[in-house]
């Protein structure tokens, strides 16, 4: 096992993985101190008019905000490509399997997401996952002066955002 961690952060369609598409990835390497490696990435997939029609409203309305939904309609990266991108820049910082475990942010549906449309990309992450939604329903709990002097949390609802 490896001291770094794989940051992503993933946008869908909405939260249904028998439906929803995945519209966003960004990753982000990081060593045993934070420190980021590389440049990361963010991209933007591809999704036709059908797949963005299909939104939920809230998502739709969120994607709409953001500027999401026109940068998926225009970007003309596919999912196969995303995967290659993002396994690359990881094999970079991470060049041994399953020695890395996936990090972010209430992280187990976009793992859901990454698991179906990115099965390279998963095989070479860690089944162990940190999520810092964990640590931070455990700082509520027990330092609750910590948590609620916390920075407010911003909700561009874009990957990296």
């Amino acid at each position: 096992m490896t001291d770094r961690l794989v940051w992503i952060d993933c946008e869908m369609t909405g939260l249904d993985l028998a439906k929803d598409a995945l519209i966003e990835i960004a990753a982000l390497v990081t060593d045993a101190e934070l420190n980021i490696l590389g440049e990361g990435l963010d991209l933007v997939i591809h999704a036709d008019d059908e797949t963005l029609a299909n939104m939920p409203d809230v998502v739709r309305d969120m994607h709409a905000r953001s500027g999401l939904t026109e940068e998926a309609r225009r970007s003309t990266v596919t999912l196969e490509q995303a995967e290659r991108q993002v396994l690359d820049y990881v094999r970079e910082h991470v060049p041994d399997p399953n020695s890395a475990p996936l990090a972010g942010n209430s992280i187990a549906t976009d793992r859901g997401f990454i698991a179906r449309d990115m099965p390279a990309l998963d095989a070479h992450l860690h089944y162990r996952m940190v999520d810092v939604s964990s640590v931070k329903e455990l700082v509520r709990r027990w330092y609750p002066r910590v948590y609620y002097a916390k920075p407010e949390k911003g909700l561009a609802h874009r990957a990296l955002a």
